[in-house]
């Protein structure tokens, strides 16, 4: 059973920084894809990044310069280091990976951003 268990995140100021984590069950960070999404209130979940098992990245334009996502296979960890922060960034923020066709979740983390 797959298990996604995301922390870190909170209320900061606009141009603070917040560092996510995502603990997973099992040793998925080195055979799997890994991604942090994004909801705001009243729109639709968005990528925010990506890494392959082989460490290839991919960010959103709209977080490119500012946020990093990387891994630490042996802890089994996602992170996401997010810096500059907007008041846009304002979201709940998802990890996810998928297995053959199932996709599976965190509960999320909320971060707010106040201006």
């Amino acid at each position: 059973q797959v298990q996604l268990v995301e922390s870190g995140g909170g209320l900061v100021q606009a141009g603070g920084s917040l560092r996510l984590s995502c603990a997973a069950s099992g040793r998925l960070l080195g055979f799997n894809a890994m991604n942090w999404y994004r909801q705001a209130p009243g729109k639709e979940r968005e990528l925010v990044a990506g890494i392959t098992a082989g460490g290839r990245i991919t960010y959103a334009d709209s977080v490119k310069g500012r946020f990093t996502i990387s891994k630490d296979n042996d802890k089994n960890t996602l992170y996401l280091q997010m810096n500059s922060l907007k008041p846009e960034d304002t979201a709940v923020y998802y990890c996810n990976t998928k297995m053959w066709t199932t996709n599976y979740w965190g509960q999320g983390t909320q971060v707010t951003v106040s201006s």
